[in-house]
């Protein structure tokens, strides 16, 4: 992202677009085309909104976190008639409800999700939800920006409509790229919506990228790390992408409960980040400013209800077993410094008992 910013009315800027369209397909698992905004994640979403939906529509929103709010939040921005599921933050939605929902509201015309609600750390059941949806006039429209390239989420193959997602996740690049990508049946759906859209009309845009090049004018520094980040998954294979967060959230866990933190997402965590309740009696604000500036180790907080109750650790991207050792560590000096007796190592250790599992083999001599 350091190299000189070209024009990107060139060929070597359409080279680049052409590598990173191949490379988002591939990690969305998708044949369809994966379309990219200069936008944050929310970006995406309005943008999923707005090209498949008209004013008056039904749709069911799951609501278990501030993002699953902000579907709702998008979604009443320009009046569409939104039917809330609200889900414990910190619980998955069961299936059943949405299903219920259907049957008694058969001209809903989408069903908007987080697979991975990144402020509770809980993971949706985006495939059972799919099942629903697949055979009706309704879109399952989904919020990865925290699950694609951590979890499997074969797009094509599970039935999803729409997939959105960010580059400050898993693509392991800064925030100002949003990626979006829809199915047959969700560009079926886009001839008949009706809301407002300039900057976010994916049809224009689809047909520029077809052509290697971007309607409006692109980041394209973020391009160029984008088409490396996509090298580099590709590299170590999707599988391999998968297996690694797997094992760095089971070591997150495993070190949070060997130092008595009861995770957040107890019955369905996500591969992303793991949740952690506090001690009632620590300052969750204080601990997280400790972190942040005594010991140079970023934790996030809890928002609304959790604010000061919780912290969440990410290990996704472009993480590996130290990062989950020293953040381990980072807790277990926290916790003291705030008084609470738990044995220094002993999160570490927990941690480290998982990851063992996958070191390097010894060289030979």
């Amino acid at each position: 992202m350091a190299a000189p910013t070209i024009h990107h009315r060139t060929p070597e800027f359409e080279a680049t677009v052409r590598e990173v369209r191949a490379g988002l397909g591939a990690v969305f698992q998708t044949r369809q085309d994966v379309i990219v905004l200069a936008a944050s994640g929310t970006g995406a979403m309005e943008a999923s909104v707005v090209n498949t939906l008209s004013a008056g529509d039904v749709v069911i929103v799951v609501n278990g976190g501030k993002f699953g709010e902000r579907w709702t939040k998008i979604c009443r921005g320009y009046g569409v008639d939104v039917e809330e599921v609200v889900v414990a933050w910190g619980e998955a939605v069961d299936p059943a409800v949405v299903e219920a929902i259907l049957k008694r509201r058969p001209e809903t015309r989408a069903v908007l999700v987080q697979a991975s609600e990144t402020s509770t750390t809980v993971l949706h059941p985006v495939p059972e939800l799919a099942g629903l949806t697949r055979e009706r006039d309704t879109l399952l429209i989904v919020d990865g920006i925290t699950a694609v390239g951590v979890t499997d989420m074969p797009m094509d193959r599970m039935g999803i409509d729409v997939l959105v997602s960010g580059s400050q996740k898993a693509f392991m690049l800064p925030p100002g790229l949003a990626f979006v990508a829809f199915s047959e049946k969700a560009w079926k759906a886009s001839e008949r919506a009706t809301l407002p859209k300039f900057y976010f009309d994916l049809a224009r845009e689809r047909a520029s990228q077809q052509k290697n090049t971007t309607a409006y004018t692109p980041a394209i520094n973020l391009m160029f790390g984008l088409r490396k980040a996509l090298e580099r998954m590709l590299a170590e294979g999707l599988d391999a992408v998968f297996a690694r967060h797997d094992r760095l959230a089971r070591a997150t866990r495993a070190g949070s409960a060997g130092l008595g933190l009861p995770l957040l997402a107890g019955t369905s965590p996500s591969p992303a980040a793991t949740g952690v309740y506090l001690p009632p009696d620590v300052p969750g604000g204080d601990l997280q400013k400790y972190l942040r500036y005594g010991l140079g180790v970023e934790m996030a907080g809890g928002q609304d209800r959790l604010k000061g109750k919780i912290l969440r650790i990410a290990h996704l991207g472009h993480a590996g077993p130290f990062d989950v050792v020293t953040a381990m560590a980072a807790l277990e000096f926290g916790l003291s410094r705030f008084g609470v007796e738990a044995p220094l190592g002993r999160g570490v250790a927990a941690a480290q008992a998982v990851l063992v599992e996958d070191l390097p083999a010894r060289p030979s001599a």
